[in-house]
């Protein structure tokens, strides 16, 4: 199933609705849609500000693939055969961003001693989730998750993880928010699978798995 965005010639898959009558779809982030990620992550386009590279590229890898621009690092992502996540739409209009990818291609996370495999499946991992300011709280969380699995079931993926925290009946930093909760996966279809020896916003990050 396909939806177009309302820009002539652009199809829009991995369709999803919410309750209310507006479309919401995902795309993957690929050259054309940096600015759709930039409206939701980096509205200001600070240099020093989220390219979400952070958890997946060495510095190293940045300044090979931008020169040691981030920006430009982070377009050279958008133009491999795996874009490195999805975009969310509500009716044509960038709001939401989900950092999902093979976790193998994720330098810095496949290398961390912090969250390792659980076993020798070839996840994909979602590393990081962000509705844009002034938008949250409308219900797109969900489907934006949803999206990403969707995304990822159409590359190949046998199942996609988070690494989320479980706050309970508390609140999480929001400077570490983009990890998630526990709560937030588990509406979306996702089962707690392992334990890391992470931790964000002082709280342990879980290891949870949705099967594809």
């Amino acid at each position: 199933m396909h939806h177009r965005n309302g820009r002539a010639g652009v199809d829009r898959p991995y369709a999803c609705r919410l309750t209310r009558p507006v479309a919401f779809d995902t795309c993957p982030v690929t050259s054309g849609r940096v600015d759709d990620f930039v409206a939701v992550a980096n509205p200001n386009r600070r240099a020093s500000h989220c390219w979400c590279l952070s958890h997946r590229l060495t510095a190293g890898e940045v300044s090979a693939l931008g020169g040691g621009s981030r920006e430009s690092a982070f377009r050279a992502l958008c133009e491999r055969a795996n874009p490195p996540g999805v975009i969310g739409y509500d009716d044509g209009e960038p709001v939401g961003w989900c950092s999902v990818g093979p976790r193998s291609e994720n330098t810095r996370l496949s290398r961390s001693r912090l969250i390792r495999p659980i076993d020798d499946l070839p996840v994909w991992s979602i590393i990081c989730v962000v509705i844009r300011r002034g938008r949250r709280r409308r219900g797109y969380t969900t489907p934006l998750i949803h999206g990403a699995v969707e995304y990822a079931a159409s590359r190949g993926a046998p199942a996609v993880e988070s690494y989320p925290v479980d706050p309970g009946a508390g609140r999480i930093d929001l400077t570490m928010a983009f990890v998630g909760t526990r709560a937030m996966f588990e509406k979306a279809g996702f089962e707690v699978v392992g334990s890391t020896d992470a931790v964000a916003s002082s709280l342990p990050r879980l290891v949870m798995r949705r099967m594809i």
